[in-house]
């Protein structure tokens, strides 16, 4: 046991094996033991005991828009790391939009990674894009470490990432395929969208017609026939309609590489609650009805979707009008995601231990960050201490990412974080923040 300079200790600890009584014996950053909880201490290593406080590995987040630089003023790394770490995530992959500039030449990359070296309270990796006119700059960027790269079939609100046609997503995919990368699709069918009804004003529900769950289902159908052909890995991010399920469900049977992702909002959030001129509840693919809500719980229980991830993406106040049309179109939860999804998980009879599995374990196989996602042995001390049964009520005014716009405001949410640690360093605790403590990842494989 010697070299063991920190030992944390609860009655209930979310391991591989279940979970448990243990003690847990972290050395350099590095997790090196997981014992029983009455195993004897090391001389001289420093103790922390929970208590019944839930130990579990720290969240690990692969869909964040930080939008720095650029936009710094919508969110920043410094305050999206520190929302981030307040809500038990100690890992998150920024997307390549909505920064100036994006990230879709390695150029572009070096700009992220000099901007965010000094501001993450986490660990951060960066997704690439893949653009019309950008298919030479994906091997460059591949090589320079992005875990994959992010494309969009319809337009993505922002001029400088333009969707790809078909025709482009075939020749961007089949790039990235020759170099065993992985792409990542914003499905919405382009044609589905433009014949759907579109209505200016405060009704969310035109603001839902105008989005319907046909381009959704138009635009994955076409990505699983592409991906099939090609022989590609992809993932569809933020999946939002049900009705997709079966499509998607029949492609992993015939060997498709294909995972899928749904969001808390999605999750948590139902089209029925939303106010008029709410458009903080505004986001692409919209938040739809409790029935759609249900058959997407039940695809996480059985598989069919992988994993949880926030989608975070804010954007200054002024910004989420009262019409819906106009309106900036993203949910901010970083901080809230945990409670939320917890909240709602243990309502419909799921276990700690499935919300670690889809916010943690399988987001780091997502990226292939095997250091994390899971207490054992070998990998990164990283952690979040979880109070589950206390209860508190969202005020925007202690939330911590830079504009403290959210859906969840008012709302009692299950799941009080106590402590978030990196590496073995105690991060946040009672929303006290240490200095910037986070690396810049890049893939490994």
């Amino acid at each position: 046991m010697s070299g063991e300079e920190l030992v944390l200790r609860s009655t209930r600890v979310i391991t591989p094996e279940g979970t448990r009584p243990a003690s847990v014996a972290v050395a350099d950053g590095t997790i090196v033991a997981v014992r029983a909880y009455e195993a004897a201490l090391p001389t001289r290593a420093r103790v922390e005991d929970f208590g019944d406080d839930v130990l579990l590995p720290g969240l690990v987040d692969t869909h964040v828009h930080v939008n720095d630089p650029g936009r710094t003023e919508w969110e920043g790394f410094w305050t999206a790391t520190r929302a981030a770490a307040a809500g038990g995530i100690t890992t998150l992959v920024d997307m390549p939009l909505n920064s100036l500039p994006p990230t879709t030449t390695a150029a572009g990359l070096r700009t992220k990674r000099e901007v965010a070296a000094s501001k993450a309270h986490i660990d951060v990796g960066f997704w690439g894009g893949a653009l019309p006119d950008n298919v030479k700059d994906l091997r460059p960027l591949h090589d320079a470490g992005v875990f994959g790269f992010k494309c969009f079939l319809s337009p993505s609100g922002v001029d400088e990432f333009p969707e790809l046609t078909q025709d482009q997503l075939a020749v961007s995919m089949a790039e990235i395929a020759g170099f065993g990368g992985l792409l990542i699709v914003h499905a919405e069918d382009p044609h589905e969208l433009a014949a759907a009804p579109a209505k200016a004003g405060p009704r969310y529900t035109d603001f839902l017609h105008s989005r319907p769950r046909v381009s959704e289902d138009t635009a994955i159908e076409g990505l699983i026939a592409v991906a099939k052909r090609i022989g590609a890995r992809v993932h569809i991010l933020h999946l939002s309609s049900s009705d997709a399920l079966p499509l998607i469900a029949a492609a992993k049977r015939e060997g498709v590489r294909l995972t899928v992702e749904t969001c808390p909002h999605y999750l948590t959030l139902t089209a029925e609650e939303v106010p008029d001129g709410a458009s903080e509840f505004k986001c692409c693919p919209p938040i739809r009805e409790a029935a759609n809500q249900d058959l997407l719980w039940q695809a996480l229980a059985d598989g069919t979707i992988d994993c949880v991830v926030t989608d975070h993406s804010p954007s200054t106040a002024d910004l989420k009008t009262a019409d819906f049309a106009t309106a900036w179109g993203g949910i901010s939860g970083l901080q809230l995601s945990l409670p939320a999804v917890w909240t709602a998980a243990r309502e419909r009879g799921h276990t700690l231990e499935d919300v670690v599995r889809w916010m943690s374990t399988r987001t780091a196989d997502l990226v292939g960050l095997a250091q994390k996602g899971a207490i054992e042995a070998g990998r990164d001390a990283d952690f979040a201490v979880l109070a589950p049964d206390e209860t508190f009520t969202v005020d925007p005014a202690r939330l911590q990412h830079r504009n403290r716009v959210t859906a969840y405001a008012g709302k009692t949410l299950s799941g009080v974080v106590k402590s978030t640690w990196l590496r073995g360093q105690r991060i946040v605790s009672d929303g006290e923040f240490s200095t910037p403590a986070g690396r810049l990842l890049e893939r490994k494989n």
